[in-house]
Order: C-alpha cells, then structure tokens, then sequence
C-alpha cells in the first residue's frame, strides 16, 4: 500500500508552506505500510520557537485555503519546541532544532520511503546544521570581543 493522491497532495501543499517560512530540512515519509493510523509524515524544524509557530500557522492557513483541510488535532502549542498536526491522512511534525536533534525522527522512518517534494522543500535540506555553524561563529566572535 502507499499514500493515497489526497495525502501526496496535502504533503505537497504542506512542504511548500513549510519552505515559505524557511524551515530547515523538510522530509516526508510514506508510512501507509507500517501504520494504519496515517498514510504520511512531514517533519519540518526551525530555529526557535517563534518560527516554529509561524511554520505552524502557514502550514495550517495554506491547507485550509488551499485543500479545505483542517487538524482534527493540534499539539504542542504551549510550549512550541514540537508541534503536531494530525490531518488524519497525514501527521505534520514542526520541531525545534534541538528536539530535532534529540529524537531524531527519521532514524525510525528511515526505511519508510521519501515522498517526493517541491524544489524549494527540498533545498532546505542541511539548513540547520548551516544554521548551527554560523551561530557557533558568531557566539566564538562574540567571546573573543569580551576578552
């Protein structure tokens, strides 16, 4: 079995509004063979929790507006370092990078295939380590100027 056309579509729509609001490293997973609970995932991360909410609210705005589409369930709001989605056919994940790093989801989907998506969704790929590095330079120059 394999994601149905509704759930690539939602994926899809999904992504590209992840990517307009500059999340790092977009995936999606086809998990339709391993769960029965849901056909797709997407995971998306940023930065910070402000932009992780942000990523969130487009994601929701463009699915809405676009596909008619709405969670049946959100969470993770409060604190906005993981927020979920579930729009039963898919499950959108948007965390923070540490958690990210931390729980390392596609590390349990990695034998699940890809989901083909948009060129600007996938040239977020590798974001949050370039993100990383630059505030690592930027917290070492820091620290030498209060030397």
């Amino acid at each position: 079995m394999t994601a149905t056309d509704r759930s690539t579509e939602l994926i899809n729509v999904a992504a590209q509004a992840a990517a307009d609001k500059l999340a790092h490293d977009i995936i999606a997973y086809d998990v339709s063979d391993v769960l029965s609970i849901t056909d797709a995932f997407l995971l998306a991360s940023a930065p910070n929790d402000r932009q992780v909410k942000s990523i969130v609210d487009e994601i929701e705005e463009k699915l809405n507006k676009q596909l008619g589409a709405k969670p049946v369930r959100r969470e993770g709001d409060r604190d906005a370092r993981w927020i979920l989605l579930d729009y039963v056919d898919i499950v959108v994940h948007v965390q923070h990078s540490e958690e990210r790093v931390f729980y390392a989801l596609e590390r349990l989907w990695k034998d699940c295939p890809e989901i083909e998506l948009p060129a600007d969704a996938k040239a977020t790929r590798g974001k949050a380590a370039e993100h990383a590095e630059q505030r690592a330079a930027e917290e070492a120059d820091l620290d030498g100027e209060l030397r």
